[in-house]
């Protein structure tokens, strides 16, 4: 049976290392991205769908039906601007892509929210993406698995101080995330990519909630697949 692939958030940081990944391996016949742009990239395998993410809901569902559907929408207050503008990218959307996947009938819905995730925490970041988690439950999805990683370092086009001076402590001390600290371990982007393919190709029972602790095993398991 062939598998088809559906990526939001294709062009940040995880998006980009997920369709990588897709397309250089043969696990769908078919990717599908959902851009406000075409990117500049060609593949056989390749759909870019370009769309105003305010309408995702009038996609139609039958796109996505037996899909997996791969959410890797996120940012910053600092570059959103405002709570509205970060919420509608973090909450707003990724909720209505979870609607598009269960009235069209996806396979499974992969979803990065965050480490910490908690509607009632007293972090208004953390109370976003906990009650995002809250409200994809509820949806009647097949299946459901919400990433929760540390800190996500990789190549960004902007520069971002915090994730450079963590991902420069995880490389030269690498003592200080183990034991009760490894959790909080900054996790690559690649690692996340290949994380969250390995939940979507998994025939195991893997928890609802994946968190940063298991996203490296997980990619282990992917590339052991493959060796």
């Amino acid at each position: 049976m062939e598998r088809r692939a559906v990526i939001a958030g294709a062009t940040g940081l995880v998006g980009s290392e997920l369709v990588k990944l897709l397309l250089g391996r043969p696990y769908y016949s078919k990717v599908t991205v959902l851009v406000r742009r075409r990117m500049n990239l060609a593949h056989p395998r390749l759909e870019q769908l370009v769309i105003d993410y305010n309408e995702l809901g009038a996609l139609p569902p039958e796109m996505v039906q037996g899909a997996d559907v791969y959410c890797a929408l996120g940012t910053t207050m600092k570059k959103a601007g405002s709570k509205a503008q970060f919420e509608l990218v973090d909450y707003v959307y990724p909720l209505e892509l979870g609607r598009l996947a269960a009235r069209g009938g996806a396979e499974c819905l992969l979803v990065i929210t965050a480490m910490g995730s908690d509607e009632k925490s007293v972090f208004y970041y953390s109370r976003v993406k906990g009650r995002l988690e809250r409200e994809l439950q509820a949806l009647p999805l097949k299946r459901l698995h919400l990433i929760r990683p540390s800190l996500i370092i990789g190549d960004r086009e902007e520069f971002r101080f915090g994730e450079q001076l963590a991902a420069k402590v995880a490389k030269g001390l690498p003592f200080l995330f183990a034991g009760p600290m490894s959790p909080y371990k900054p996790n690559p982007a690649r690692q996340i990519a290949e994380a969250m393919a390995a939940a979507a190709a998994s025939r195991d029972t893997l928890p609802l909630i994946i968190p940063s602790g298991e996203i490296a095993s997980l990619a282990k398991r992917l590339r052991n697949s493959l060796s």
